[in-house]
């Protein structure tokens, strides 16, 4: 479609600016034929691409120097256009522009991989393989989100797989085993772990060490798929913000809205300018709490229940202001298409007012001591380094990838809701250690204050909620927020009546493949913290396996064991 140079022309009026020229201009001259169609609707650019010179498209941009890896999308479309599809969403960050790869995938056609160029692909592909079943040549397919006993040809997000039927088809084997040797008709699960009943997100990682030192580690998750992107297919759009807020129980909001937000891009819904004030304001509350629960946690992890404490008495502030903004203290429940459903009186401005003046100086007085209490800052210091370039490679976000120097934040970058009112800086360290980590937050906290008051200071008048609107079938919508943890996108393909595809991608997705690096030559009192370091998206971050390398043996201990061990109390 683009072979000669009389067709090159229209990527002048595409491109946002010098960046996304650039690129497109490098795609153009690999693909020629195979672009199908380039387009572009606000930040986002749009290029259709044959599944034959995806792997040549991208070994071409992927050194780009501020290209940044956000998702990937696969989707069941063969009903409406006979194939599947993958939207690879790449972000320009010094442009503010989405790059969307549109690749038709027909039925039995292998992709190559990019998981050698782009690292975070890697998951993404093997999710895709699980879900889909799209292959991915050059490269080990195993399973990523799916039990090891899975029914090999069941996919669970293909169109013709209903929920119904997979309750039928799929058993897991020791329900199975059970029915049979007890000879019973009907059995109860009760599932408890796989570590303990009181933990609700389980993880598990296994150290090796020598000696006192981790030389490597291995990181096993999604024991827990709980199939909301399924359910939301048949759910209404104004029903799924409320399946949406239940993905995290700390910072559901940002989920919440960023589902809103990609519908309302996908249908082109104008938000009014009050709503959107009032959903920064919320999302900044939110990282407030956050942030102190995660202060709270890593100075207990250290020892310093003291500072824990002080951390959550002050938190316990910010509860307050969620509660007189939004009616509850967590999952709020006021973000929907179109606005939200909840307004901010006026008698509610000066207390929040009240409230931030007192957070200030409290924070300011504990922050003060608790970064200099010489065990926490000898701790923190050093440990758990992730290099600049790893965190490019693998493109990492939130406080994780500014801790290593780069300052990605998509309130700036990719700018939504009422950010663009308000000015802050982003806190930003080089040394890509624990205190690094810990400090981007530290200064986070003061920058969010910052924000909410800007905000309350020029919250407009105006409606909260647009008066209607429409849907349109299989139109695409990009939402991103900048969570407490770094982004969350959640990428829409509309339906009728709901959404057609839901895909989310939390920080947590992103972060998690680079612990091992950072694991990697650490203390083995440091692991926890070091772990800890990325505010993982689960809470029971309290148990590994250790396998010493020299003797061969192999122990399951609490980290709360391990990390005391670094402050003499273990």
């Amino acid at each position: 479609m683009f072979s000669d140079l009389e067709r090159l022309r229209p990527m002048d009026s595409i491109a946002r600016g010098p960046r996304s020229l650039a690129i497109l201009n490098k795609l153009a001259d690999v693909c020629g034929d195979s672009i199908l169609d380039v387009t572009r609707d606000g930040i986002t650019i749009r290029i259709t691409l044959k599944a034959g010179c995806l792997r040549k498209a991208l070994e071409t941009i992927y050194s780009e120097h501020d290209l940044y890896f956000r998702t990937l999308t696969a989707s069941d479309e063969r009903r409406e256009e006979g194939v599947y599809k993958l939207y690879y969403v790449l972000g320009i960050d010094s442009e503010g522009t989405n790059l969307v790869i549109e690749v038709p995938v027909p039925e039995a056609v292998e992709i190559y991989t990019a998981s050698d160029l782009f690292r975070a692909s890697d998951w993404y592909e093997l999710e895709a393989h699980d879900l889909f079943g799209i292959r991915f040549n050059g490269r080990t397919l195993r399973r990523l989100v799916l039990p090891e006993d899975w029914p090999e040809d069941l996919h669970p997000l293909r169109k013709d797989v209903s929920v119904e039927e997979l309750r039928e088809l799929y058993q897991p084997q020791m329900i199975s085993r059970v029915v049979t040797e007890l000879g019973v008709e009907e059995v109860v699960r009760i599932p408890i772990g796989p570590y303990h009943p009181a933990l609700h997100e389980p993880e598990y990682f296994e150290l090796y060490v020598r000696g006192e030192k981790v030389v490597d580690a291995r990181y096993i998750g999604f024991m827990v798929h709980r199939g909301i992107e399924k359910l939301a297919e048949s759910m209404k759009y104004d029903q799924v913000p409320f399946l949406a807020e239940r993905i995290c129980g700390i910072c559901g909001f940002v989920h919440s809205t960023s589902y809103v937000q990609a519908v309302e891009d996908a249908l082109n819904i104008e938000v009014p300018e009050r709503a959107e004030f009032i959903r920064s304001i919320v999302l900044e509350v939110e990282r407030l709490h956050s942030h102190l629960l995660w202060l709270g946690v890593a100075l207990h992890l250290l020892g310093y229940d003291t500072g824990f404490m002080h951390a959550w008495r002050i938190r316990e502030k910010i509860m307050v202001l969620a509660e007189l903004l939004t009616g509850s203290r967590k999952t709020y429940g006021i973000a929907l298409v179109g606005g939200v459903k909840k307004d901010i009186a006026q008698d509610t401005v000066s207390k929040v007012k009240e409230t931030l003046d007192r957070l200030k100086r409290e924070y300011r007085e504990f922050v003060d001591v608790a970064t200099s209490v010489p065990q926490v800052r000898a701790r923190l210091t050093g440990t758990g380094i992730l290099p600049r370039g790893e965190a490019r490679a693998y493109s990492l976000v939130g406080p994780t990838v500014r801790g290593s120097g780069l300052a990605r934040d998509v309130r700036k970058d990719y700018t939504y809701a009422a950010y663009h009112y308000v000015s802050f800086n982003v806190p930003v360290y080089t040394e890509g250690d624990n205190l690094a980590r810990t400090l981007v937050r530290v200064d986070e906290v003061f920058e969010s204050i910052s924000i909410l008051e800007q905000l309350i200071d020029m919250l407009p008048s105006g409606p909260i909620m647009v008066e209607s609107w429409e849907t349109q079938p299989m139109k695409l919508g990009i939402g991103s927020v900048e969570a407490p943890r770094g982004e969350v996108i959640h990428v829409v393909v509309t339906g009728h009546y709901s959404p057609y595809r839901w895909r989310v991608r939390a920080p947590t997705y992103q972060n998690l493949q680079a612990v091992p690096i950072m694991l990697k030559g650490v203390d083995l009192a440091d692991a926890p913290l070091t772990i800890a370091s990325i505010d993982p998206c689960f809470s029971c971050t309290d148990r590994a396996t250790i396998i010493n390398l020299r003797s061969g043996s192999v122990k399951t201990v609490p980290i709360e064991i391990i990390s005391r061990r670094g402050s003499g109390r273990g």
